[in-house]
């Protein structure tokens, strides 16, 4: 252990616990206690050796002495109350009052010691305070000034000493002030470089920070305009830092989000904390050259000096720390859409229950009342007609209970991805005019005209023939069912080299364009459940559409409420599995019908009849 630590260690204990949290604030009290407490003690051990020497001393040696005992006063004053400023205004009192406690028995302002008035303000300067400068210059001044009084109008005794002592006298205070002086600069120069390397550090510290920080950090004025921002800003946005300055974030800013960005700081400015989230536009590396892409990011800002944000006569500015949060806005829009699905299918679950209160209570109410009433036959005395016509309903009930299940469970298959494609070859000719003819009786019923129009030469399709039957019967049957008296229907195909196309069009009562952007969902059907005319369970189109995609073809569906709907199915002539040749399946677009496709279509159906 060195001496210099030791020393350095005695003055650390000195100090002032406010000047222990700072370095540089502990470098400049050491600087003033140092060369004092030194001095001090250098003089106590020199006084005695002056007094053999010299013997009883005179009264401008005993202030001398006084002098250099009393920076033990002010180091303790300093260490108390940690007020530097203050020390250093004591300092420049004691320094003054004995300069002019030497000069005024030596000769006034013609004395050696009214050289060291320079040094007063010399000293006062160590403080890098402006007001204690000042005053130490006052000070000086005042009392040069003072001095010059008091001997003009010969207030002070003449020097007792003769011209060549006076000469040497003046030279010892020269020498002694430019020494004293000497001391102050290598301390000023030693505070200064202390200065220099501790604000190197704060800044290597507070550089390596910022270069290594993930979070990007910016300076702003009150406009938006960056006067400086961290190199984490290349990472984030694959720009160099030079294409950010000034309103260059700004105009990376997604236009929806630039007022909210522009309110932050212009609140911050005030004097405000505040924190926003907004779009940033990224620049696309080599892969992705052509693409927009932008990514979530929140800012949090805050003045950049609390006393300058008040001062109404220059420009606030702002400091924002921004931080990347698209991965957090993917998850909160992930769990929005499994929000909006969850509400969905309970939504789907309600009107399935619904639907299947009547679906399955009317069947079910019309087997148990008839069976009952056979059960009771002789009770009633029903006679043969009467149990064939009840056995009838009881069958037919029965068949729509199955129906209803079996389109459940066709549902519930496609859904899981159970229902299996049986690909075999068929005419689809005769597949429609099949279907097609067992439900032109409900069509005759009903007074609406169903018409077929399918060429004699269409070709023969490789697929699944019973779903293609299943598809044809619901499309037919939904369009007899929402069609009115009155009404016509027209099934029409046609073939090109590689598809099949279907359509069947009615001049029924339409679909309204909100519901047209729900058909085909599992149990929807258009308009409230309990003002329907028609019965169903909502699965028919929903499985159509599902069959449509398993066998890679594409339905489209145009209407008009009021004016009738035009359903276009296109299937593959020759379906090829998914393993073998996977294909993307294609969606359902769901357009309105224009009107005079329609009047088109009913006049196409007159001729035709």
């Amino acid at each position: 252990m060195t001496v210099l630590s030791i020393i350095r260690d005695c003055l650390d204990a000195l100090l002032h616990p406010s000047a222990r949290s700072d370095a540089l604030t502990r470098a400049r009290h050491r600087a003033f206690m140092a060369p004092r407490l030194l001095g001090s003690l250098a003089a106590f051990a020199a006084f005695p050796v002056y007094l053999v020497l010299r013997g009883a001393p005179s009264a401008i040696e005993v202030a001398a002495f006084a002098w250099l005992i009393a920076p033990i006063l002010l180091s303790w004053f300093l260490s108390r109350t940690g007020r530097y400023e203050g020390a250093h205004v004591l300092s420049s009192l004691a320094l003054a009052g004995l300069i002019m406690a030497i000069a005024a028995t030596t000769g006034g302002i013609e004395s050696f010691a009214a050289i060291w008035l320079v040094v007063v303000p010399l000293e006062a300067a160590l403080s890098a305070s402006r007001r204690v400068a000042a005053f130490a210059s006052m000070l000086a001044l005042s009392c040069a000034g003072l001095l010059i009084l008091l001997s003009q109008v010969g207030w002070l005794p003449a020097g007792e000493f003769g011209s060549a002592e006076r000469g040497v006298m003046m030279a010892f205070g020269v020498a002694s002030a430019t020494l004293y002086a000497a001391g102050l600069a290598f301390g000023a120069e030693s505070l200064a470089r202390t200065s220099v390397t501790l604000l190197s550090r704060e800044e290597e510290r507070y550089r390596l920070l910022a270069r290594n920080m993930s979070d990007v950090i910016s300076r702003h004025q009150r406009n938006g305009a960056v006067q400086f921002i961290s190199p984490a800003a290349v990472a984030m946005l694959g720009v160099p830092v030079a294409q950010l300055q000034g309103h260059g974030l700004f105009d990376r800013v997604h236009v929806a989000d630039r007022p909210a960005y522009l309110t932050a700081l212009s609140d911050a400015a005030r004097g405000e904390v505040r924190s926003v989230e907004f779009r940033l536009r990224r620049e696309p590396d080599g892969s992705e050259r052509g693409q927009v892409d932008f990514i979530w990011v929140e800012m949090r800002c805050r003045p950049f000096d609390q006393d300058l944000s008040r001062d109404l006569t220059r420009e606030a500015e702002v400091v924002g720390v921004m931080r990347d949060i698209t991965d957090r806005k993917l998850s909160e829009q992930a769990l929005d859409q499994a929000r909006s699905a969850a509400e969905a299918a309970d939504a789907a679950k309600t009107r399935f229950l619904a639907t299947m209160s009547h679906e399955l209570r009317t069947p079910l109410n019309a087997i148990i009342g008839f069976s009952d009433m056979i059960a009771q036959e002789q009770a009633l005395m029903l006679a043969a007609s009467q149990r064939k016509e009840y056995a009838e309903l009881i069958n037919a009930s029965g068949q729509h209970l199955l129906s209803v299940v079996n389109g459940i469970l066709d549902m519930s298959k496609m859904e899981s991805g159970n229902f299996e494609i049986s690909s075999e070859p068929f005419a689809p000719r005769a597949a429609l005019m099949h279907c097609c003819n067992l439900l032109a009786l409900k069509a005759r019923e009903n007074g609406i005209d169903l018409i077929t129009d399918a060429p004699q030469d269409l070709p023969l399709m490789t697929g699944d023939p019973r779903a293609f039957k299943q598809i044809v019967l619901n499309l037919v049957a939904n369009a007899v069912k929402f069609t009115e008296r009155g009404g016509q229907v027209t099934v029409s195909a046609s073939a090109s080299a590689v598809q099949l196309t279907l359509r069947i069009s009615d001049t029924g009562v339409g679909i309204a364009p909100d519901d047209l952007k729900r058909i085909g969902a599992p149990f929807f059907q258009c308009g409230k459940t309990y003002e329907r005319r028609h019965e169903g369970t909502g699965l028919g189109l929903s499985i159509v559409k599902s069959l449509v995609t398993l066998h890679l073809g594409e339905l489209t569906v145009q209407s008009k409420l009021g004016e009738g709907t035009a359903i276009t199915v296109k299937l593959p002539l020759v379906y090829t599995p998914p393993q073998a040749k996977p294909v993307e399946s294609k969606i359902a677009t769901l357009t309105p019908l224009p009107r005079h496709e329609v009047q088109d279509q009913s006049a196409l159906v007159k001729k035709s009849a």
